[in-house]
């Protein structure tokens, strides 16, 4: 899942990513200032990286001079789908998983936090799951567990280094220690206990593991073992 470099990584390419993620996943135009707050970066190598991206087009300027995503970042976006495939071969197969009428997703990692490429509550169509939700923490999710949960407990221990830890206010230790289980059972299930006090049963996908996909709402326990495998055979219809 996380690759140590082989070489010294280039600090000017990760600070390039990391401006370009930041404002991909900006819901309003952003400004230099801000976004630098936001990085912990230094604003003028921000604004030298944004004025790099509005002239290759990945970003552009608006007319209060903020920035936001301009027609490269969209052809990214739809150059990357496109390659890997991966919408592609899901959508029809997380739509038959929509039979059992709970919400069904499908997320990556991204540090500690899981994007969601699909996410379709029961109700609406399937189109409108694309899309639909940006980045949540990953300890919130059941795809984010089961996708920690293919990390080392050192890599775990490294991304949480200093800092609080969504749903798990007892720190790192119990994490690892829900890792450790979900690990052992080869599917996360967790318990949302928000308004809405609903579970979501995961499972990652790929050889090797790149993706998540899972379901959620009212499962009761004795409803997780045919979830789980309805989740396994999605998994290896999509690949």
């Amino acid at each position: 899942m996380r690759t140590k470099p082989n070489a010294q990584p280039n600090q000017s390419l990760i600070d390039g990513i990391a401006t370009l993620q930041a404002l991909a996943s900006s819901p309003e135009p952003v400004g230099c200032r801000e976004l630098a707050r936001q990085l912990d970066a230094n604003p003028t190598r921000v604004n030298r990286l944004l004025k790099t991206l509005a002239y290759l087009g990945i970003a552009r300027q608006t007319a209060d001079r903020k920035y936001t995503a301009g027609p490269g970042m969209h052809v990214l976006a739809a150059q990357s789908l496109f390659a890997s495939g991966l919408i592609r071969r899901a959508l029809p197969v997380l739509e038959h998983l929509r039979r059992f009428g709970h919400t069904v997703a499908l997320g990556v990692l991204w540090n500690d936090s899981v994007s969601y490429l699909f996410h379709a509550p029961p109700g609406i169509e399937a189109a409108r799951g694309l899309g639909r939700i940006g980045l949540l923490p990953a300890t919130t999710s059941g795809i984010g567990i089961v996708l920690l949960g293919q990390l080392s407990d050192e890599e775990v221990r490294e991304l949480y280094e200093d800092r609080p830890i969504p749903m798990f206010p007892d720190g790192i230790e119990q994490l690892l220690a829900t890792l450790a289980q979900t690990r052992a059972q080869g599917h996360a299930r967790v318990h949302v206990a928000d308004e809405r006090d609903h579970h979501i049963v995961a499972i990652a996908m790929g050889d090797p593991v790149h993706a998540g996909i899972a379901m959620s709402g009212w499962i009761p326990e004795s409803a997780t073992a045919e979830l789980v495998a309805a989740l396994r055979a999605a998994a290896a219809e999509i690949g």
